[in-house]
């Protein structure tokens, strides 16, 4: 029986250990800042700060923390803009390229630091002409355009607090986004390139508009070509603004814990939770987690995380972590089949890319799609591999290590939220002997424990993830319900942060995150991980992708339903797999069906939404649909479950 935490079903022995070359020119190299970072994180936080930060006037206080409220850098003023941008030009580096950007029909773009200044600080007057004021919020609904990294830091450069919302979402999302945010001003654009046609943006955004009184003024970048309707007094053209606008926008200095912006989740209620970030703890996490896990190095790196900055991965990751570090970055608008399933190494090869940034979902993604994509071009300029937004699965890990690293990249797993702001469990590359599917171990200045049902840390075995003390990247609230995020974070395990995930620690203290913990199945008594169930299927040679649901069941009580797609041109029976499960990690773990189907309900962003396979399963009426990138994938799911009784 369960022990009433996770039950710990999952082995895997590989190990690897950073080459003798990478160790040669990294950063870290030992343990000596995990003993700083444990000794006093305080003190190494103040440290990243001073080093890594420009600061107009210096902090009085580190830390305040009264649970679950923190301030960072208490008394200290900065401004993001400025450390994106300016000092980096003000240091000779004017020259340097922040971004390459290619549009999804092949147009590209090279901004540098310098051009990328001006262009920040003609917006940022150009929004000061629109009436917007230090603490006023402004709605960014754009494609993956520089452009969006110009409105962010515009925003930045004022004091405006800025609330991205991404592309894909509904007018709806986006009206309940600005309205509970009570945004002044929205800046979207006619429309973007999309898999080879033009999705349209500002009449979404028309949509919403017909019911969020607060919003004054709209800013609409050209850049789909499509017709769009625009409201006199109301509309403005990007271009028009930037034409007018005044060159030199000073940056203001900011107070360290002066809102810098809001970004909306999904909460349990249906209601989006604001999750409230600051400006001088942020950045300095931000900042000092792009260096070293990424293990950084401006002068020869080319940097591409394939996230959209409607995302927290691109908030942090994207623009103020990578900027702040100078760091030269590949931005691309489209998805990665278009015109053909080679477009991301295709653009790894064209732009020389040292260090990729992905999702797990997409790495098994190109696994479908076959290592014949990849060998068509040239990825030995790849030196550092990382993956976010969910657990890698071991053979997704082992995938991305041979095919697309060529065995001699390290792989980064790491694991943070929305809510943590940056990275808070992650290998540091040339210091960290590597698992495959284990995101390691804590970082330094990070305090992390696995907890039982009572709280109890453990040493040993499955449980529930906690976050022991405060860090600077931390949230600072929900917007609007303090309540709401006691209760929501602090409250299921008193005086530790909980965000709802499980993982386990191995024999050796490194974390294996298990997902959600509302994605825990519970069958007959014992609780089982969906991640562990789809990691196992995705190890049989002929999977690709595998999500799993528990659906309710009269003698379990929960049923392990398994959704499969193949790889490329394979085929596999259904028995084949329910015992290869049961071999992998136990007869507890055996799905009792297993459905094929060529593809997975995802969102834009890419994530499984496992709720709508669970209404699948128990024969229910879907939920909302809009956020999915294909809905027509639920429905030949609801087909072929019609069609394909349970197992006994």
């Amino acid at each position: 029986m369960s022990s009433g935490a996770i039950d710990d079903l999952g082995f895997e022995s590989r190990t690897f250990p950073p080459s003798t070359e990478f160790v040669a020119t990294t950063h870290v190299a030992d343990d000596s800042l995990y003993r700083e970072g444990t000794a006093n994180p305080d003190a190494y936080w103040e440290r990243h700060a001073r080093e890594l930060v420009t600061w107009s006037t210096p902090w009085h206080t580190v830390c305040e923390w009264n649970l679950p409220f923190a301030k960072w850098f208490v008394g200290g003023e900065l401004n993001v803009s400025f450390n994106c941008l300016d000092r980096h030009v003000l240091a000779g580096r004017g020259d340097r390229v922040a971004f390459y950007w290619e549009g999804e029909p092949g147009d590209t773009r090279t901004v540098t630091y310098k051009e990328l200044l001006d262009e920040t600080q003609k917006f940022a007057n150009a929004l000061l002409s629109l009436g917007v004021q230090k603490g006023d919020r402004v709605n960014i609904y754009l494609p993956m355009i520089p452009e969006a990294a110009v409105a962010m830091l515009a925003c930045t450069r004022i004091g405006a607090a800025h609330s991205v919302v991404f592309g894909g979402f509904s007018a709806q999302a986006l009206a309940d986004r600005i309205n509970d945010a009570t945004a002044k001003v929205l800046i979207t654009a006619d429309g973007g390139w999309r898999r080879g046609e033009v999705f349209p943006l500002k009449p979404q955004a028309d949509v919403a508009l017909q019911d969020t009184p607060s919003i004054e003024h709209v800013v609409v970048v050209k850049r789909g070509g499509n017709d769009v309707a625009m409201q006199s007094g109301r509309d403005h053209w990007y271009h028009d603004l930037i034409a007018a606008a005044n060159p030199m926008c000073p940056a203001e200095p900011m107070d360290a814990e002066q809102l810098l912006f809001l970004l909306y989740t999904s909460g349990t209620t249906g209601k989006p939770k604001g999750i409230m970030h600051t400006t001088g703890g942020y950045l300095t996490h931000v900042a000092t987690t792009f260096k070293y896990v990424f293990d950084h190095q401006p002068d020869r790196d080319i940097f591409w995380c394939t996230a959209d900055v409607g995302w927290v991965t691109g908030h942090s990751y994207i623009v103020y972590g990578p900027l702040a570090n100078g760091a030269t970055q590949v931005m691309y608008e489209g998805v990665p089949n278009f015109p053909a399933n080679d477009r991301v190494w295709s653009l790894i090869e064209k732009y020389k890319v040292t260090i990729f940034y992905t999702a797990p979902t997409a790495i098994r993604t190109y696994m479908k799609w076959g290592t014949q994509e990849p060998q068509k071009h040239d990825l030995s300029s790849l030196r550092l591999l990382g993956s976010v937004g969910e657990p890698i699965n071991p053979e997704a890990w082992m995938w991305y290590h041979e095919h697309i690293g060529h065995e001699r990249c390290p792989i980064v797993d790491t694991w943070w939220q929305t809510e943590t702001g940056g990275m808070m469990i992650s290998p540091l590359p040339g210091a960290t002997v590597t698992k495959p599917g284990s995101a390691t171990r804590p970082l330094p200045g990070i305090g992390a424990e696995v907890v039982d049902e009572s709280g109890t840390a453990i040493t040993r075995g499955g449980g529930y993830l906690t976050l022991t003390h405060p860090w600077p990247g931390m949230l600072r609230g929900i917007w609007g319900d303090p309540k709401r995020y006691q209760e929501t974070y602090w409250s299921r395990f008193p005086g530790r942060y909980f965000a709802g995930d499980g993982a386990k620690l191995d024999e050796d203290g490194y974390l294996w995150l298990l997902g959600r913990v509302d994605d825990v199945m519970n069958v007959s008594g014992h609780r089982i991980s969906t991640t562990e169930v789809e990691s196992a299927l995705v190890s049989h040679p002929s999977v690709a992708e595998a999500a799993v649901v528990g659906a309710n069941d009269a003698t379990t009580g929960q049923a392990i339903i398994a959704y499969v797609t193949l790889r490329g041109g394979l085929t596999v029976d259904e028995h084949v797999l329910r015992e290869h499960v049961a071999k992998e990690i136990g007869a507890i773990a055996k799905p009792k069906t297993v459905y094929f189907t060529p593809d997975l309900p995802k969102t834009r962003s890419g994530k499984i939404m496992r709720r709508l396979l669970r209404d699948v399963a128990e024969g229910r009426n879907l939920g909302d649909t809009t956020t999915l990138a294909d809905a027509s994938v639920v429905t030949e799911l609801q087909r072929r479950a019609s069609e394909h009784p349970a197992e006994d």
